[in-house]
């Protein structure tokens, strides 16, 4: 329910930063490539809490599409500073005529989208507050894990908006629509704890121990089948629309087409070897 002392969006972006020498740095989005095979995604605008500009927008959906030709095991999305994302960056936004505004939404969209097609296992990890097209980029991942200090909700009906960016539909998906309705009409953000307990979040850690959760994810997802995994997501989001009679044959064919596999040939080679599988990128 609506807490009176949590500040708006609105407020938390135009709060004065200090201005360190990470917070003026010239890229906003920054690339690492770990040697798991994931490529990790920084969000590298902390002197507005990481809020989602025009040019901001721009450089994350080129980066995901580069990222998605590049084999990855997994796609991270983290962020620098004290903040995952603020959300749409609203001062920006104010300048705007309306078409402006539609276009800028549009963007959001867009990177959004991409980022939940892709189709290997994708990660937000959340510190700070992940606020309005903040949370809902977390919401186009698979995974969320969220340092224990963060907040995450859909903050537009401060603002007298509504999410525009996926949150009126993944949100129930996730949570149910009784909750979802109840954080989007407060508009009011919910702690990491409370979004562990009703979903919203797969993982909880204390902030100094979020890197180290990171990295294990990583690492066992590098361990695994990168086709695989691809398939499994693919079944499982192909499946959750159709029938339970046609998820259940869509996961047949899946299963058909893998038991023939390189990668399921090592899986059952390294089993009788007592050996780690050495699975094809």
């Amino acid at each position: 329910m609506p807490d009176p002392d949590l500040s708006s969006q609105e407020q938390a972006q135009e709060r004065p930063q200090a201005q360190t020498q990470e917070a003026v740095r010239e890229q906003s989005i920054v690339v690492e490539r770990h040697a798991t095979g994931a490529v990790v995604i920084w969000l590298n605008r902390p002197e507005r809490l990481n809020a989602l500009g025009v040019a901001m927008v721009n450089d994350l959906l080129a980066t995901i599409e580069q990222a998605l030709t590049e084999k990855a095991t997994a796609i991270v999305l983290r962020a620098k500073g004290r903040a995952f994302c603020a959300g749409a960056d609203l001062k920006e936004r104010q300048t705007m005529e309306e078409a402006a505004r539609h276009a800028h939404n549009r963007a959001i969209n867009a990177a959004v989208n991409v980022l939940a097609a892709a189709p290997v296992p994708t990660i937000a990890v959340i510190n700070g507050l992940a606020l309005g097209g903040g949370c809902e980029l977390a919401l186009g991942c698979d995974i969320r894990i969220a340092a224990a200090s963060a907040m995450i909700g859909l903050t537009e009906a401060r603002i007298g908006a509504i999410p525009g960016a996926g949150g009126t539909q993944r949100l129930p998906r996730l949570i149910g629509i009784s909750r979802a309705l109840d954080m989007m009409y407060s508009g009011e953000p919910v702690t990491a704890a409370r979004a562990q307990d009703i979903g919203l979040v797969n993982l909880c850690v204390e902030d100094d121990g979020l890197d180290a959760a990171v990295m294990r994810y990583m690492e066992v997802l590098g361990s695994r089948s990168p086709a695989a995994a691809s398939t499994l997501k693919k079944v499982v989001y192909e499946g959750v629309e159709m029938s339970l009679a046609g998820g259940l044959e869509r996961e047949r064919q899946a299963l058909s087409a893998i038991f023939g596999s390189a990668d399921y040939a090592e899986g059952l080679a390294a089993f009788a070897e007592k050996r780690p599988p050495q699975f094809s990128r």
